[in-house]
């Protein structure tokens, strides 16, 4: 991984694009050069000084040569509701930090054929450069996205523009695609996949609310194919030092930030 830097990031850009929901685009050219699927950055937000410990913020995409960085959040405690109203100037960002997803290196080691990637709320967008990553390297992979209503699916028409097939997609209200929890939608896609004449899904990964990620971990377990989670927790230093963010792992205590936040879902132990 590359090291941590500490980057004056200006804000280029930050509008709402669904309910709660709002895009940040940043100029932060050594990050947006360095930033792997899954790794995020830890940010000090300008005005709330009053808030000492900075906030992680996952990469939702990156474009190198323009040196930018996108952050989609979700506007619902004290310090991302006031997130909003920052039009100009900069934020403070330690980053990229964390570890990446491993499946384009499963697939270049032959461990990987077909993947599936599973996102939850907002928790679609630490996949989304993964799923760029597989577009452009000519992987196979499909999507299913979930959301509580079709506003919320904020992030569905980039993945039409990566996917072969059309991301499979439900909504809790029923408001466009399979009315309730996209785990039923996982469930068939990996049968059909485990069919005798199917394309087995060997590699998932999933990020959400943390019921649905226990649930498709069991879900991928079952259909033998090895599943990966992006577990982030609240953090103090965002770098390893002050242990706040520890996930139970049958190894011990790992640290969301930098032992994380990909985890192996083999490895974690659910509360």
């Amino acid at each position: 991984m590359a090291p941590l830097v500490n980057e004056h990031a200006s804000i280029l850009q930050n509008r709402p694009v669904g309910p709660g929901l709002h895009l940040l685009q940043l100029h932060m050219p050594v990050i947006a050069r360095q930033v792997q699927p899954g790794q995020f950055v830890h940010m000090r937000i300008p005005g709330r000084e009053g808030h000492i410990l900075r906030r992680p913020f996952s990469i939702y995409d990156s474009d190198p040569e323009a040196g930018t960085c996108e952050i989609l959040y979700q506007a619902v405690g004290s310090l991302t509701s006031y997130l909003p109203s920052l039009q100009e100037g900069e934020v403070e960002a330690i980053g990229p930090v964390g570890r990446t997803w491993s499946a384009l290196e499963r697939f270049r080691e032959g461990s990987a054929t077909r993947a599936l990637l599973v996102g939850g709320g907002v928790g679609a967008a630490p996949l989304h450069l993964l799923a760029r990553r597989l577009s452009e390297a000519r992987l196979p992979f499909d999507v299913v996205l979930g959301a509580q209503t079709r506003d919320a699916l904020v992030c569905l028409p980039r993945y039409e523009r990566l996917c072969a097939a059309a991301p499979a997609c439900s909504t809790d209200d029923g408001s466009f695609g399979f009315a309730g929890f996209c785990t039923p939608l996982v469930e068939e896609r990996l049968a059909k996949g485990c069919t005798a004449d199917g394309n087995p899904y060997d590699y998932v990964a999933v990020c959400g609310p943390e019921p649905l990620m226990r649930i498709v971990c069991g879900q991928a377990e079952a259909a033998g194919a090895y599943c990966e989670l992006s577990l982030e927790k609240r953090m103090a230093c965002g770098v390893g030092a002050c242990l706040s963010c520890v996930v139970e792992t049958v190894h011990g205590k790992k640290r969301s930030c930098v032992d994380g936040p990909i985890f192996d879902s083999r490895e974690v132990v659910w509360a």
